[in-house]
């Protein structure tokens, strides 16, 4: 029979793809086959940010692949509506393809597939060829838990047909979880309303085709979310999903990765550096741009900016004028980091970060305490966890012009290193991390129960 084989398929974007691949990492180490497959586009953009004679310790155990997502133009990237047509009537297909040419000319055959929630539409090509199936949930429990609870939200009138809250009342799903804005409910981020409704209707229909998946695959851990891990049904927390290998690429960044920014973090004593990355899909105007170097130079202290392509209205950034000279001993710029390297290095003394959920985690597993700058999607709602409820970072201020000031970051940034409260609560919960995925912790016993799941042993 060959070794078990399991297909993994992310939803197209960095914060996505990157857990599911460590996951298929963790599965290859069990001794699985993995078929990890992507976008044409996305596989396009990983393979294009390998280094040369790029070879991984998994070869023969992750095989990448990748199918059509009907997305013709780079524009149309940025249109959800175009890229939803083709979760839902493009991709399906062609998985199913994939799937029967490679259980036609392989003795390995897929015997399980496991798909990101966000697309967890294409469910249905499991179900038609009736292979065994589960869900993996990039993101925090808690963003899971609002999203299940779309068609009770519904059927009771909280919200409308368009997922619009009915009230400016802060929501609250039990006594034990923290209030939520109902401003950054994840479908409310887009800043078109027109575009939220889309975004609503199309998690609506991933909520219906999940409803009965036995397991969920969560990228968190119980003491970190225990509230909301209890609550969901079939939840698997096997997290906090961050490399082991400090040194070891992988072939899941949509950018090529800048190493040598760890040589340049060796020169500076230990927690100095202020490390600032806000994500893949944030951008800022030239202004904030501006007020962002400024505030980072009126610091004094060393920094590392990742500044990805794009960043500034999809065009290549432009600094203040002498910027680049004035900080060019005590700062440095790269278009794409090996964060969780980076964020690993003594060096780095906070981070200030979009918020995303993978860069959340990357920061308690390191102990490193965050300023909080959300754009878009969960990231709001990251936020409240760091700032209200965990109590590990602070958060920026926006002014009445939307503008972030470089007063305000200075300030903010000042406040959060002087913070000792701050810097002890991020310790412990790296360390409880540390604890869950240790033999014996929670989520090393869940993970090796649900390998055993697969292999069919459960």
């Amino acid at each position: 029979m060959g070794r078990p084989h399991v297909l993994l398929l992310p939803f197209p974007a960095q914060g996505h793809v990157k857990p599911l691949m460590e996951f298929a990492h963790r599965l290859a180490e069990e001794g699985f086959m993995v078929t990890f497959v992507n976008t044409d586009f996305i596989h396009s953009c990983i393979v294009k940010s390998l280094p040369e004679n790029f070879t991984s310790k998994y070869s023969g155990r992750i095989r990448l692949a990748s199918i059509p997502d009907g997305v013709d133009s780079l524009e149309g990237r940025w249109n959800f509506e175009e890229v939803s047509y083709g979760f839902l009537h493009i991709m399906p297909k062609f998985l199913e393809e994939l799937i029967l040419k490679i259980n036609k000319e392989e003795k390995e055959k897929i015997t399980f597939v496991i798909l990101d929630g966000m697309i967890g539409t294409l469910l249905s090509v499991a179900v038609k060829l009736e292979i065994k199936r589960a869900v993996f949930w990039p993101a925090s429990a808690w963003f899971l838990a609002i999203f299940r609870k779309i068609p009770l939200l519904l059927a009771s009138g909280v919200i409308d047909e368009n997922g619009f809250w009915k009230s400016d009342t802060p929501i609250k799903l039990s006594e034990k979880s923290p209030a939520l804005d109902p401003a950054h409910l994840c479908w409310m981020s887009l800043r078109n309303s027109g575009m939220n409704s889309l975004l609503f209707q199309y998690f609506h229909k991933c909520v219906e085709t999940i409803k009965n998946v036995d397991h969920i695959v969560c990228n968190s851990f119980t003491k970190l979310e225990r509230p909301f891990l209890e609550v969901i049904s079939g939840a698997v927390p096997i997290g906090p999903l961050v490399s082991a290998n400090h040194s070891n690429h992988q072939p899941s960044s949509f950018w090529w990765e800048d190493w040598s920014c760890l040589d340049w973090l060796d020169q500076w004593p230990a927690g100095s550096v202020v490390y600032v990355a806000q994500g893949s899909v944030t951008f800022l105007n030239r202004h904030q741009i501006d007020e962002l170097a400024l505030g980072l130079e009126l610091t004094g202290r060393p920094f590392l900016w990742v500044c990805r392509p794009g960043v500034m209205d999809k065009a290549d950034p432009l600094y203040p004028e002498g910027f680049v000279d004035r900080i060019s001993r005590r700062g440095l710029i790269v278009g794409w980091a090996p964060q969780q390297e980076v964020l690993a290095h003594p060096s780095v003394a906070c981070f200030l970060t979009h918020c995303g959920w993978n860069s959340t985690l990357e920061g308690l597993s390191n102990g490193v305490p965050m300023l909080c700058w959300p754009y878009i999607f969960d990231q709001a709602q990251n936020q409240t966890y760091i700032v209200q409820v965990w109590k590990v970072g602070l958060s920026l201020t926006q002014g009445c012009d939307k503008l972030v000031t470089k007063e305000e970051i200075k300030s903010k940034l000042d406040a959060l290193l002087s913070d000792h409260g701050i810097k002890e609560r991020v310790l412990e919960l790296k360390k409880q991390g540390e604890k869950s995925m240790m033999e014996g912790g929670d989520s090393f016993t869940r993970f090796h129960d649900f390998v055993s799941v697969i292999k069919g042993e459960l």
